[in-house]
């Protein structure tokens, strides 16, 4: 018999990878298009469907004809996705009723804000984990329902279907036969009681959300379906992983453990840290999610979701000119000994965790006349490493045994200024994934085990090199430099409401 493969579909806000692994866990082949991003008013962020699906039966034919193989010999199928994106279509066509309203989307802050105000968001907190906020599905799904005539008593019938990317990819991999999701983008959408792992009737009424419309919620390990003949692939190929794209990173990191923990520096930083199978109250400012475990089982995490991150450094690129290519922010940073007092918080969208700050925006002090554009960049990369200081420690504060190591992917972690300061500011370790997208080889590290082509799949893991920085700064110097950059965040707050203040 031909060794077999695993197809790993990651289809992520901008683009969609499909990456082809062979029975030894390395890349075969891979294939990356990027699609189109509409913006129909400010603040408004909508994908279509339709081309988020077609993207996917290109790149996968690309992978497959780069691996030099068909789909034939692909034994499982990995999915994973850009989260709280929501999607409505129709049952019986599978055309969309619409364009997908993208996480990135703040067109329901008004709703929010009024259900906070009503005195909603403890119950939402307590049930789902997650603060009444737009990034997540829950009043993106309520918006798309009131906007469109007819459409919400078509979704009571059950005519009308709900999904998450995943979703929308699965229903059409299967050829409209199954309507399923996983736990880990379930608990993205205001709507799953993550303790009981069910729908919640009282959230559904809150959101106007007929339970007819929504998926079935399955572990993230766990027999999906099959694919119909769809483009480049065969009828009959299992789908046994889906997970959301965070939750993707930190299985293909390892971190199956309870107190791991990983950050990815990407547009934003994710930062996830496994809670095990024990549900415990988030602290102030961080969000509980679903995770799961080395078998894909649901497990607990902690999240913090930091809104800007390389975004800060295209802004120094595309907004202020500061260079052309990214990369040259590392050897503008390492030209200046420090930041000269310059400290930048990058809120260009608001702030996320641990603050839930909407409104916020950002703020560069201590400037002078001896300010160089070498200065500006060097706080810039500072403020990322800050920022998931800001989440750590208060991941720390909720109990967690405190982390040893953080273990690090995404496209920012090639710059090793970065890193380093990133490991002298937390005084531990920084593991530099040696997997270039770990998020498309969670999905299908999973897929393979469930596949039953890899027994123990970290033992890939521990064969592949990866690059450690260890603190150097002295924790005084260290502490020096936490203390002005929380300063500077208590003046941009102010005295306004923060999230990283409330009780839920």
């Amino acid at each position: 018999m031909k060794a077999p493969f695993v197809l790993s579909i990651d289809q992520g806000t901008t683009g969609t990878r499909a990456v082809v692994y062979d029975a030894s866990g390395a890349p075969a082949g891979s294939a990356y298009q990027e699609f189109r991003q509409y913006f129909p008013r400010p603040g408004w962020v909508e994908h279509d469907p339709r081309e988020i699906w077609a993207g996917v039966l290109a790149v996968t034919r690309r992978a497959l004809a780069r691996a030099k193989i068909s789909s034939s010999r692909l034994a499982a199928i990995g999915v994973t996705n850009q989260r709280e994106t929501s999607i409505l279509w129709d049952k019986e066509t599978g055309k969309p009723a619409g364009r997908a309203v993208v996480w990135q989307d703040r067109r329901t802050a008004g709703a929010c804000a009024a259900l906070k105000n009503s005195g909603a968001e403890k119950e939402v907190r307590l049930k789902t984990g997650l603060v009444l906020d737009p990034y997540f599905s829950g009043t993106k799904i309520q918006w798309l329902l009131k906007h469109a005539p007819g459409l919400k008593k078509r979704a009571r019938e059950g005519k009308i279907l709900f999904g998450t990317v995943d979703s929308w990819l699965l229903w059409n991999l299967t050829g409209g036969r199954r309507h399923v999701t996983d736990f880990t983008n379930a608990s993205r959408t205001l709507l799953l009681n993550i303790k009981t792992g069910l729908w919640d009737p009282d959230l559904l009424r809150l959101f106007g959300v007929p339970r007819a419309m929504l998926p079935d919620v399955m572990d993230s390990g766990a027999r999906f379906g099959e694919t119909a003949a769809q483009g480049p692939l065969l009828k009959g190929i299992p789908v046994v992983a889906v997970l959301g794209d965070q939750q993707a990173a930190l299985y293909g990191q390892g971190c199956c453990r309870e107190g791991e923990v990983k950050n990815t520096y990407g547009t934003g930083c994710f930062i996830l840290l496994n809670l095990g199978p024990r549900f415990r109250r988030p602290p102030p400012g961080l969000l509980a999610t679903l995770a799961c475990d080395r078998d894909g089982k649901k497990v607990f995490a902690l999240e913090g979701s930091i809104f800007i991150a390389g975004a800060a450094i295209q802004w120094l690129r595309d907004g202020l000119k500061f260079f052309r290519q990214a990369s040259r922010s590392e050897a503008m940073a390492r030209s200046v000994p420090d930041s000269g007092g310059v400290v930048v918080i990058p809120a260009l969208t608001g702030l996320g965790s641990p603050y839930w700050e909407p409104l916020a925006r950002g703020m560069i002090t201590g400037l002078t006349r001896g300010t160089r554009q070498e200065h500006i960049a060097r706080a810039t990369l500072e403020s990322i490493a800050h920022q998931t200081a800001d989440v750590l420690e208060r991941m720390e504060s909720a109990g967690v045994r405190k982390v040893r190591e953080l273990k690090v992917d995404g496209g920012a972690t090639a710059n090793r200024f970065l890193m380093q300061f990133q490991a002298d500011l937390l005084g531990i370790p920084v593991r530099v994934s040696a997997v270039a997208e770990s998020t498309a080889w969670g999905a299908a590290k999973l897929a393979g085990k469930i596949a039953g082509i890899w027994a123990e799949p970290d033992k890939i893991d521990r064969r592949r090199k990866y690059r450690l920085f260890r603190p150097h700064m002295s924790r005084p110097a260290a502490q020096a430099l936490r203390a002005v950059w929380k300063r500077e965040m208590a003046r941009l707050l102010g005295s306004g409401p923060s999230a990283a203040n409330r009780e839920f």
